[in-house]
């Protein structure tokens, strides 16, 4: 076995803060806190109506939502990037022949 080492799963986990987080995460949840703060500041006499407290939580709420751990992705953010490059920028199409088909020139005769 020259250089040919296997690699376990969870060997990026080192990477990580506290084996999940990555520091943009603590940044994207850092600015929607910060927002969700100067919202409460900005609307605290307000906050007897429902829809504004929901309203003002929303940042924090989302960006908490986002930077969950998922398993078998990092995150959720992870998770919707992948699925949006997945799908939408790197579509490609693969055409499958079947396991029995001759690989050579199609016969256009039949």
């Amino acid at each position: 076995m020259e250089n040919n080492y296997l690699i376990p799963a969870n060997a990026n986990r080192g990477k990580l803060i506290m084996g999940f987080f990555r520091p943009i995460d603590f940044i994207i949840f850092g600015v929607g806190a910060g927002t969700t703060l100067l919202l409460l500041l900005l609307f605290q006499s307000y906050m007897t109506n429902i829809a504004v407290a929901i309203l003002t939580m929303l940042p924090a709420l989302i960006t908490g939502f986002l930077v969950i751990p998922v398993p078998y992705q990092h995150n959720v953010l992870v998770f919707l990037t992948n699925f949006y490059n997945f799908y939408f920028v790197n579509r490609n199409r693969y055409y499958w022949k079947g396991w029995c088909n001759e690989y050579g020139e199609e016969d256009s005769n039949k």
